[in-house]
């Protein structure tokens, strides 16, 4: 179980107690006395793991391209969210809803893993008056402010 969620330990026992008890989700989130969408987070992950959702995973796992597609492809094609989690092991069917709106939003390059840190600096090397000039460049004078914040917007030292 993530250390992030809003439930404390406690409460996320006595919510997995009663889910086992064939409680759903609500009614056990009215009984405890918590909000229903950490309740259901948690149910969610009950029913794919067990009384293992209690227990933290020491690491946060990565899964290539080809398998994000794979299940955005499965469940446009009619396979729920619960049963892709369960086949791929995914932590929860959240996961799979990502993976769909990010697909939705930018086709399969969204999919793909993005490399770490800042994209390097790209240099133009035609003529930057044309119109069929693509190049993409990223501005530096958000870093040259960084390193002299004493150039004003100006141009001029504030000394």
């Amino acid at each position: 179980m993530s250390t992030r969620s809003s439930l404390p330990e406690e409460q996320r026992e006595q919510l997995v107690g009663l889910c086992e008890q064939d409680l759903g989700f609500t009614a056990a989130a009215r009984r405890i006395g918590v909000r229903r969408a950490p309740a259901r987070s948690l149910y969610h992950r009950w029913l794919l793991h067990g009384r293992l959702c209690l227990v933290e995973k020491p690491t946060k796992k990565h899964y290539s391209f080809e398998i994000k597609k794979e299940v955005v492809d499965r469940f446009l094609a009619g396979e729920t969210r619960m049963d892709l989690a369960k086949e791929f092991q995914l932590s929860s069917p959240q996961q799979v809803k990502d993976w769909v709106s990010k697909w939705r939003k930018g086709g399969d390059e969204a999919l793909r893993t993005k490399p770490k840190g800042l994209r390097p600096l790209a240099w133009c090397i035609c003529d930057p008056g044309e119109a069929s000039c693509r190049c993409i460049t990223r501005r530096p004078s958000r870093i040259l402010f960084r390193i002299n914040p004493y150039i004003s917007s100006k141009g001029r030292n504030p000394r």
